[in-house]
């Protein structure tokens, strides 16, 4: 039977086991609160945050790409009305230049550039093709529109290398060999271009009337310049038989239109060395020959 010392014993136990359970819980109980946070300036909680204060509006970037939008499609507007369909860029006047054998008026009359179309509309290339179809002494043209109302129209012509007599009139034919127009009477310094080949010939069979001209119109350009300077008549009897006629009864035997520049180099050797003959013969470059005095 347990007396009163055991009794005590018994119930300090009881108080201290009682004691420890709640001391523990206590900890349990602070351990799990959550740290505090730190306060932002001004007391409330952040910005964005369900139930703080309402975000930033954002830029209105949708309306600000319509307006811009809007505003290109004006400005385009308003440009294709200026140059098509306002009278304030159309073509009103037709300006020539380059030309010295062709007037102004003809080469307006060919050119046939639409007044009062929109400037920006004409068809330049259609304008040049016209010119050097229409009048074949044109040998290039440029077309520029010459804002706000005008269209330029620069031409070169062809120059003469030769003239080929037909019934008493000159046909002209340039450095290409080209026949662009024919003339009343002979430009003084041209040389003549005789054609001593007949039309059922072997040669004119074979080469063309057009070739044989054109390898004419090719030796003339090989000459040297003071040898072009003398020169009066170029005579085709053949492909590979053309002479050249020198003022001062010379003569020059060519041979064909080939090897044109060691011919050229040849001929001004043999003109140093025996500048006094009257036949020259470079057919054969490397072995040429010289005649008479």
């Amino acid at each position: 039977m347990a007396g009163p010392t055991t009794a005590r014993r018994g119930g300090e136990k009881s108080a201290k086991s009682t004691s420890s359970r709640t001391s523990k819980r206590s900890k349990s109980s602070r351990t799990a609160l959550p740290p505090s946070r730190p306060r932002r300036p001004g007391g409330g909680p952040r910005a964005g945050r369900p139930g703080g204060s309402r975000p930033l509006r954002r830029p209105p970037r949708r309306r600000t790409l319509l307006l811009w939008g809007a505003l290109a499609v004006m400005v385009g507007a308003g440009a294709w009305w200026a140059l098509y369909g306002s009278t304030w860029l159309r073509v009103t006047h037709v300006d020539v230049s380059g030309n010295s054998v062709l007037t102004a008026g003809e080469v307006r009359e060919a050119a046939k550039v639409p007044l009062g179309e929109p400037l920006v509309s004409v068809d330049t290339d259609a304008i040049g093709e016209r010119l050097r179809t229409r009048l074949r002494r044109i040998g290039a043209v440029d077309v520029v529109r010459s804002w706000p109302h005008g269209i330029g129209l620069k031409v070169t012509e062809r120059q003469p290398k030769a003239l080929l007599e037909r019934g008493g009139k000159f046909i002209e034919i340039d450095g290409a060999g080209v026949r662009f127009a024919t003339v009343d009477h002979a430009l003084k310094g041209v040389p003549r271009l005789v054609m001593e080949i007949p039309d059922d010939s072997a040669s004119a069979r074979r080469f063309g009337t057009a070739r044989l001209e054109g390898a004419a119109v090719q030796v003339l350009t090989s000459l040297p310049g003071p040898v072009r300077k003398d020169t009066l008549a170029v005579r085709v009897r053949s492909y590979d038989a053309i002479t050249v006629e020198l003022t001062g009864g010379r003569s020059i035997t060519w041979g064909s239109s080939e090897r044109g520049e060691q011919k050229a180099r040849t001929l001004t050797a043999l003109l140093r060395a025996a500048g006094g003959a009257k036949r020259f013969d470079v057919s054969a470059p490397g072995a040429p020959a010289v005649s008479g005095s």
